[in-house]
């Protein structure tokens, strides 16, 4: 392709257009396959309406695509299409999409879906809007093919005489206003005037049209491409490695690019009499393509067998083997000073000049290039080192080859080379002596990495693969930075020298600035988008360009400048720069680490700028970057709300509100630029919600729960791929409606629901806190009485037991005061039984001062003291008492253990006394919430219908203590059956 790169860079590039020179391989290039789910059937009709959509036509129905989301379009419910095989589509400037099926025509507009019986049960082949803004459509059918006039509503229709035969396969309108017709066997002058035929036989499947810059009508005929000229055809050149395709679609894009659509060859592109071809094993869809489409920014459109392609064109372009080098792993670039470029490769040299590439015949792997003052071009390969002359490699002696990563020159016009292996080497002027300086002299390590000559100062700036760079005059260290001076960390890339004498140096930690012996670092601190830096460069603008892990930075030269003086006054200060980046999709290849060999990056003098991304070479022109300046239209699609849908538009003209309780809202928007749609942006704002705009980034949902009933207007913004706002947007005003107790009348409705509800339970409350101070008072008394009983017991104790001691005590001590003196011995045995009588007086007092609050209780809990309290029962009564105690019943609080123990105190002592008892059974049982005791005995009983005539007070006293707990009390006896008693309390 000696032609490839005739004029690969000097076209201005426009905002909406590809740049014609390049080859399609060199297009940022998208494919969407059938195969992968895209579409469930093929592509065959592609147009755009004004609100940016991009419409497909398959042989399943009707797509609406914007360039994210594909989505079946279908017509209202009381509506239908002629067929659901889309054949042809167009978008007309009046906002009407004709939709051309397999049995007929319809138009849809303002929700409207119209057909026209005039071309029913016709398989539409072509639609076209000429510049009257009539519509015409050619259809075929068994009985022969129409071509209609669609004006106003009205059809006015051709061809009933048989005269377009199966019908027309393409429509054009040419500049001039002529309407041509291509049919099976020739081409129709259309209009104006009367309707004119050009016969071209031998092409058996239609004539397909066009239009060259030159206004010529170009044809796709006999397996080619052919330009028509007052009835004449003459055949464009095309290489016979090219020709002999059959053509099934021909575009003429903006910019003058001849785009041909062909069988089996894929996609053929034609400029200024450069050809490529660009096929399946390329990376298109499919080896046939069915129609061809350019948009309104300029991108190319594609429909295959297979799938649908875009081609758009990049920021930055790449030259590889597909435009003639000599292989894509490029290890340098090198700008001479005649305007070419050296690119030196693994399989040898590449020179471009004037648009051509040529390939020297040094077979070895190309490493470092390097120009002198002198205009001589050293190179480097993996054998050695030598020089350019007359376009012939001259070695040089006594430097060896392999792994040279850098060559400079001095003031005195002396070489110094960079080799990892073997140290820095010097080669005096004119090669006639060789110095070696190993890499241990320097203090380091590890080897340099690249260096760059300092022409004020004589010497050299040396940077290391460790990290660290080093000022070298005369073979010796003067001075060395590192990251403790504020140096960026890790490897040192790319050092250079600017007009001003200030020191760049890139390293994977960022790009660091070292002027007047001060070091400063611009890092992600300071707006960089990443601290991996490759290497820099200024541009004729003096702009800065850095090669980084996270793709190509334009730093513009004043955010450069306020940076640099906002550090100069203070080392620390945390200025933040504005950069613009440039990744894959606008052709830059990232790469996590930089090159190997230099240069790595070129400037030529017309301004462009040549890097190596691993896989060819890169060029860039910053004065030319294509920018996209429409603003994307902006739609709001569908709102979701508790799982129904709910269509935009028809939100927004009938009822707006949503449902009462609405949880779960979901808004879907989108925009519509098809260049990188990848790269585009959104914010949104619900007004009556959020506070400011939400910067959402690429994300084309918007999610919102429980919004409170009250009036909303969401409202959508967009950026395209170059940053253009479309600051109108999209809005959508709705409402979320109230539930009947989020309505205004239903707060006044609630108090007076709480006043009526307030008094009646004000009422209740009186009636109960009465009957409840009833119940406390028989309660009272029943526990007055309780207590009054409890000290009757006790006193009766205290005079039947202690008393009655006390008082026999008494009487013994009179006595033997009587008979000390007449009886000694008799005095002094009674004084004994004195003792003993006060003994069990102490004794009698212990044990009732114990039955009232018992130790063990206290400490044990209530299990252990039942079955303590019935182990010295048993013991003191004689009677055998079998305890059986839950020990889950511990935790009882201690009102309800204290009374259930004095329960079975009183039922023991009752067994005892009154019931002749020889066994009794005691259980303490904790379950369902309760606690239950169970006191049994074998006694004389008695009969219930004698109860309390005796006199006792102790069945009176459990069942009070049983009641004070909320519990219940049952008693049963019967004459010679013995009685039992059972106790339930809640567990408290």
């Amino acid at each position: 392709m000696g032609t490839v790169l005739a004029t690969l860079l000097a076209w201005c590039s426009s905002a909406l257009a590809l740049n014609p020179e390049l080859d399609i391989s060199q297009y940022a290039h998208t494919s969407w396959k059938i195969r992968d789910g895209f579409t469930k059937g093929q592509i065959t009709a592609i147009a755009q309406t004004p609100d940016g959509y991009l419409w497909l036509g398959t042989e399943f129905g009707l797509l609406r695509f914007d360039g994210v989301r594909n989505v079946p379009w279908q017509p209202p419910a009381d509506q239908r299409l002629p067929s659901n095989f889309i054949y042809s589509l167009l978008a007309t400037r009046d906002g009407t999409l004709w939709i051309g099926t397999a049995k007929g025509l319809a138009s849809w507009k303002d929700g409207k879906l119209t057909e026209y019986p005039e071309l029913a049960g016709q398989y539409l082949f072509e639609l076209l809007e000429d510049r009257e803004g009539t519509t015409w459509a050619s259809g075929s059918a068994v009985t022969g093919g129409r071509l209609c006039a669609l004006r106003n509503g009205s059809a006015q229709c051709y061809g009933e005489d048989g005269a377009l035969g199966r019908g027309a396969f393409s429509l054009y309108e040419d500049r001039k206003g002529n309407l041509w017709a291509g049919v099976t066997d020739g081409l129709w002058r259309w209009k104006p005037g009367s309707p004119k035929f050009f016969p071209l036989p031998g092409e058996p499947d239609g004539v397909h049209v066009a239009e060259d810059d030159d206004g010529a009508l170009l044809v796709g005929w006999k397996g080619g491409v052919h330009r028509f000229v007052d009835g004449e055809t003459e055949a464009l050149p095309i290489p016979d490695t090219v020709a002999g395709f059959r053509t099934t679609r021909i575009l003429h894009d903006r910019n003058g690019g001849l785009w041909i659509g062909t069988v089996e060859r894929g996609l053929v592109h034609l400029y200024q009499g450069r050809v490529d071809v660009f096929e399946p094993r390329g990376g298109l869809s499919g080896d046939i393509v069915y129609r061809l489409f350019e948009d309104r920014e300029g991108s190319i459109w594609v429909a295959t067998v297979n799938g649908l392609d875009r081609f758009r064109d990049f920021a930055v372009a790449t030259l590889s083997m597909n435009q003639g080098l000599s292989n894509d792993v490029v290890g340098s670039v090198l700008a001479t000073r005649d305007g070419s470029v050296l690119v030196g490769s693994r399989r040898g040299l590449n020179r471009w000049s004037n648009g051509r590439l040529r390939t020297y015949g040094i077979e070895l792997g190309m490493e470092s290039l390097f120009l002198d003052t002198s205009g001589q071009v050293w190179v480097s390969t993996n054998r050695g080192i030598g020089y350019l002359a007359h376009d012939r490699f001259t070695s040089v002696s006594g430097v060896p080859g392999g792994n040279v990563l850098a060559i400079g020159e001095d003031n005195a016009g002396d070489l110094w080379i960079v080799n990892e292996e073997y140290g820095l080497f010097h080669l005096l002027r004119g090669g006639t002596e060789v110095q070696q300086i190993p890499w241990t002299r320097f203090g380091r390590n590890a080897h340099a990495t690249t260096l760059a000559a300092d022409p004020s100062r004589g010497g050299l700036w040396l940077g290391f693969h460790l990290g660290g760079i080093a000022y070298v005059a005369n073979g010796q260290v003067r001075s060395s930075y590192a990251s403790a001076e504020g140096l960026g960390e890790g490897r040192v890339n790319n050092v250079r020298l600017d007009q001003n004498g200030t020191l760049w140096v890139a390293t994977e930690g960022g790009l660091s600035r070292l002027k007047d012996g001060r070091i400063v670092t611009l890092t992600s601190k300071n707006g960089l988008p990443c601290d991996t830096v490759h290497w820099s460069i200024e541009d004729d603008a003096h702009t800065f360009w850095l090669y980084t892990a996270c793709g190509l930075i334009r730093i513009a030269r004043t955010e450069l400048e306020t940076w640099a003086v906002a550090v100069d006054k203070n080392k620390d200060a945390g200025r933040t720069i504005q950069a613009t980046v440039f990744d894959s999709s606008d052709g830059v290849r990232i790469l996590a680490s930089a090159g190997h060999y230099s240069p790595q990056v070129a400037k030529t003098s017309d301004g462009k700028l040549w890097f190596l991304p691993w896989d060819g070479v890169s060029v860039v022109d910053p004065r030319r970057i294509p920018f996209n300046s429409l603003p994307p239209p902006v739609h709001i699609e569908q709102v979701i709300a508790d799982r129904k849908i709910y269509a935009a538009d028809a939100l927004a003209q009938e009822d707006s509100s949503l449902p009462a309780l609405t949880r779960d809202l979901q808004i879907d928007y989108t925009a519509l630029s098809l260049v990188a749609p990848e790269k585009m942006r959104f914010r949104y704002k619900l007004e009556g919600f959020d506070a400011d705009w939400q910067d959402v980034g690429t994300r084309r949902q918007a999610f919102y729960t429980n919004l409170p009933p009250r009036d909303y207007r969401f409202r959508v913004i967009a950026s395209n791929n170059s940053g253009v706002w479309n600051e109108t947007g999209a809005s959508l005003a709705f409402s979320v409606a109230p539930a009947y107790y989020q309505t205004a009348w239903f707060p006044v409705l609630s108090v007076a629901a709480m006043l009526a509800l307030v008094w009646t339970a004000h009422r209740i409350r009186l009636r109960i806190v009465e009957k409840h101070q009833d119940e406390i008072s028989a309660l009272n008394e029943r526990l007055m009485k309780a207590q009054e009983q409890e000290r009757i017991r006790i006193a009766g104790e205290l005079h039947d037991g202690v008393m009655q001691e006390m008082l026999a005590a008494t009487m013994m001590v009179g006595s033997a005061k009587r008979r000390v003196t007449t009886n000694p011995a008799d005095a002094a045995a009674t004084m004994d039984k004195v003792q003993q009588k006060l003994v069990q007086v102490g004794s009698d007092i212990r044990q009732l001062s114990h039955d009232l609050h018992p130790p063990a209780l206290q400490e044990a809990g209530l299990p252990e003291a039942m079955r303590s309290y019935c182990e010295e029962f048993s013991a003191s009564s004689g009677i055998a008492v079998s305890c059986d105690a839950d020990d889950s019943a511990h935790d009882l609080s201690r009102g309800a253990a204290l009374a259930l123990f004095r329960i079975v105190q009183e039922a023991l002592g009752n067994a005892a006394k009154h019931a002749a008892a020889k066994q009794i059974i005691v259980r303490l049982i904790r379950a369902n919430g309760n606690v239950s005791l169970t006191v049994s005995d074998d006694g004389v009983g008695f009969d219930r219908s004698q109860l309390g005539t005796s006199g006792g007070l102790g069945l009176i006293m459990m069942r009070e203590r049983a009641s004070q707990l909320n519990g219940k009390f049952e008693f049963e006896s019967a004459p010679g059956r013995g009685a039992t008693i059972t106790v339930t309390i809640p567990f408290r």
